[in-house]
């Protein structure tokens, strides 16, 4: 039996609309796939509808509410209890491309489809309650500069960037960020003023004192999965070699090791 596809559009609300095969008693589940070892705790069901001028296809809309939880989620037809997971058709992303040029009210709610590694369709997730989108990341031979626009929280006078060592959280390093006129988007360079021991160094914004850090990430566009599509050079720093990469969640961190 052929494995069904299901195409897919997302509009600029967020909105998903699924196109699949016509099959009367048909549901669409979506599945949020649990971390290893353990056991499923969400799903979604959509109900597929026939389009009266389609005889052979189907519409299930994944409206912008309820949000979904962070993470992956698998795409499957339903029929009673029994479940066929689907394959992708065309997918119609071009609301999402130029997201990050769209302010983004908090709390922040991103779903983009994707093809997985095994030829699935699934929808990555993103739920954040303010949100440091990056932009460009310029890296020159003795330092790095990251570009990047805050949403859902205004910047206020004392804001800083903040950079901790993964493996200890308690060892940090700050930053004065550049702040635009419009009061939003920022800059700020690492160079040989820091002092950045071996390590991954994860990146965040502080808006204002006291308040909660933001993971600064990369989420507003059509890309799921940045790590291996985004590569950038490492620049050397003090004694060091800092890369800036993206992780699986699309988060900004640093890797940097001893040069030489």
């Amino acid at each position: 039996m052929t494995t069904p596809r299901a195409g897919c559009a997302v509009d600029a609300d967020g909105r998903i609309t699924f196109e699949v095969p016509r099959a009367g008693g048909l549901r669409l589940l979506l599945r949020l796939r649990p971390k290893k070892g353990q056991p499923e705790e969400s799903v979604h069901v959509l109900d597929l509808e026939a389009d009266p001028s389609d005889e052979e296809r189907a519409h299930a809309v994944l409206g912008a509410d309820p949000v979904l939880a962070e993470g992956r989620w698998d795409v499957y037809l339903l029929q009673g209890t029994e479940r066929t997971r689907l394959r992708p058709g065309p997918r119609d992303l071009r609301a999402l491309v130029d997201g990050q040029l769209r302010e983004q009210p908090g709390p922040l709610a991103v779903r983009v489809p994707y093809a997985t590694k095994d030829g699935f369709l699934a929808v990555r997730t993103w739920l954040r309650p303010a949100h440091a989108e990056v932009g460009r990341v310029d890296v020159t031979d003795r330092a790095l500069t990251v570009a990047a626009r805050l949403h859902g929280s205004p910047l206020t006078e004392g804001a800083r960037v903040e950079l901790r060592l993964r493996r200890d959280a308690g060892v940090t390093r700050t930053l004065e960020p550049q702040v635009r006129a419009d009061g939003r988007a920022f800059t700020h360079t690492v160079d040989d003023t820091l002092d950045l021991d071996p390590g991954i160094w994860d990146m965040f914004l502080r808006p204002s004192p006291g308040a909660p850090p933001i993971r600064l990430a990369r989420l507003l566009d059509d890309v799921a999965d940045r790590k291996e599509v985004f590569v950038y050079p490492g620049a050397t720093v003090g004694g060091a070699v800092v890369r800036p990469y993206y992780t699986v969640d699309n988060d900004l961190s640093l890797e940097v090791k001893r040069a030489g």
